[in-house]
């Protein structure tokens, strides 16, 4: 038995397709639905989402949003979200290093700039591991 897993963002579908497992980054942490799993909502996190078909593994950059599990659909509604197999490795992994650069960077009593310069580094983080499957 399969899951249908959908990724959905407001301005295009980004996976419809069977999978046998997926892997969801809540924001309580990494959750694994397998097919007849409860029913379920969550929200999700900046991270990687990971599918696997068959014996291959692929993953998704999500960037914020919430996904509900019940019978064996997993609806992923997402801000933005980008296929780790359409990014660029060397891009991401540069993204991620100015990222983590501008975070060092920002003045301590700066809580604006530390919170965009976290999403900043969260995102490029994703983006980079989204590069590689498991």
């Amino acid at each position: 038995m399969t899951l249908t897993v959908r990724v959905i963002s407001p301005d295009r579908v980004i996976l419809d397709q069977q999978a046998q497992e997926v892997i969801l980054p809540s924001t309580t942490g990494q959750l694994g639905i397998l097919t007849d799993h409860v029913p379920l909502m969550t929200a999700l996190d900046i991270g990687v989402m990971r599918y696997r078909d068959q014996n291959r593994w692929s993953a998704i950059a999500v960037l914020g949003g919430f996904a509900e599990i019940e019978n064996n659909e997993v609806t992923v509604l997402v801000n933005e979200a980008e296929l780790g197999a359409t990014i660029d490795p060397e891009q991401a992994r540069q993204e991620f290093t100015d990222a983590e650069n501008r975070f060092s960077r920002v003045a301590e009593g700066d809580k604006l700039g530390k919170i965009q310069a976290d999403r900043d580094l969260k995102r490029a983080r994703a983006r980079m591991q989204a590069t590689t499957a498991l």
